[in-house]
């Protein structure tokens, strides 16, 4: 019996508690896709950083930036420095593209459980999901001089 009260204490009460716990989990959510966003471009950075300094001659001079102090190194001591790096990153962004795909999944669940169903705003409705003025920052030019 103490072990029912207990699993229905972590079972949410009423609406507002259900909507908090949904809100928690979608802002995770949003969080995790934003690391994942900015761990790439890191990982794009070191990218172009070895493409970059691969080819030159390994005892030249380079300078790298460790804890905000630029220090001067050489090629063949920052390459295996800057690899490491890079492969530890896409070691962190594959972990949490597995931990994206387990809070999809609770999401998931939690809205069948809860019958939970996202509206979209009244004004995106209308007019076939298109609003007035809301385009996405294109600017176009006129199509052609020759008139």
């Amino acid at each position: 019996m103490a072990s029912k009260a207990e699993g229905d204490r972590q079972e949410p009460i009423n609406e507002q508690a259900v909507v908090n716990a949904y809100t928690a989990m979608r802002t995770e959510l949003n969080q995790i896709y934003s690391k994942i966003t900015e761990l790439e471009m890191e990982a794009s950075e070191h990218s172009l950083v070895i493409n970059a300094i691969q080819p030159l001659d390994q005892s030249r001079r380079c300078y790298r930036m460790i804890g905000g102090v630029l220090v001067e190194r050489t090629i063949k001591e920052v390459m295996p420095a800057v690899q490491r790096n890079k492969e530890g990153i896409e070691e962190v962004i594959s972990r949490l593209n597995e931990a994206l795909e387990k809070k999809k999944k609770d999401i998931a669940d939690f809205e069948s459980k809860y019958k939970i169903r996202i509206r979209k705003p009244e004004n995106e409705v209308q007019d076939g999901g298109k609003k007035e003025g809301a385009s996405q920052g294109v600017l176009v030019g006129p199509a052609s001089s020759s008139e």
